[in-house]
């Protein structure tokens, strides 16, 4: 009997293991980065810097398709001379230390520093996937773009490309309230994550960030309201 016990347990365990979800993702890391004349970073990289970027950088996308951003959008007003503008507060973080964190392969080519990673979720981080799954949420895509330098005040490498990835979640949330709203809203909050990794590429002197995202609106606030 004991050792049924036993088996039945390992079992039980294996299940539970291999039943965890895995989300999966790639980056990929400029040698010669051309935002290095503005930040002051040496170039061109070693391998090694590049995988601590890399690292970084994976570590920030997981971060965002699992844990995402508390957002207030606003869509901005030209007649009241308002801009567009989006503010982010991130909901948790994944750290490149993080044992479920794994490198999975890297590749040099032309010049670009390629990391493909593993993110291992836990029971909690898979419930938080299903939540951003759930009927109240939507798909969004749209590309956003920054300048090579990053917006005004960038001081560190991982606030340049965030710019044109704001610019895309503007978009995405421009894209879903066009058709529904038929006066331009004073604010809207919510919730967004990453649904997969972001497509960075140099496009015209400019950033794009190619993205999809997971959005649940909580509120809309109108112009009346205030």
């Amino acid at each position: 009997m004991t050792r049924i016990r036993i088996i039945f347990i390992a079992l039980f365990y294996a299940q539970s293991v291999f039943s965890q979800e895995t989300l999966r993702g790639e980056v990929c890391v400029e040698l010669e980065p051309v935002y290095a004349l503005f930040l002051g970073v040496p170039s061109p990289l070693d391998n090694a810097a590049a995988n601590r970027w890399a690292l970084e950088d994976a570590a920030a996308a997981f971060s965002g398709m699992v844990y995402g951003w508390e957002f207030v959008y606003e869509p901005g007003e030209w007649a009241r001379s308002l801009p567009e503008d989006i503010e982010l507060t991130a909901l948790g973080k994944i750290t490149p230390d993080d044992a479920r964190l794994e490198i999975t392969d890297v590749n040099v080519k032309d010049g670009l520093f390629f990391l493909y990673a593993d993110y291992h979720l836990d029971e909690a981080q898979g419930s938080r996937i299903s939540g951003w799954k759930s009927a109240s949420s939507f798909t969004a895509q749209a590309v956003g773009y920054g300048p090579l330098q990053g917006g005004e005040g960038t001081i560190d490498r991982s606030q340049i490309k965030e710019y044109a990835l704001k610019d895309a979640m503007k978009k995405a949330l421009r894209k879903k309230l066009r058709p529904t709203e038929r006066n331009r809203p004073r604010s809207v909050t919510g919730f967004i994550a990453l649904s997969r990794f972001p497509l960075y590429r140099m496009q015209n002197g400019l950033w794009a960030a190619s993205s999809e995202f997971r959005i649940e609106i909580k509120n809309i606030i109108p112009f009346a309201a205030y």
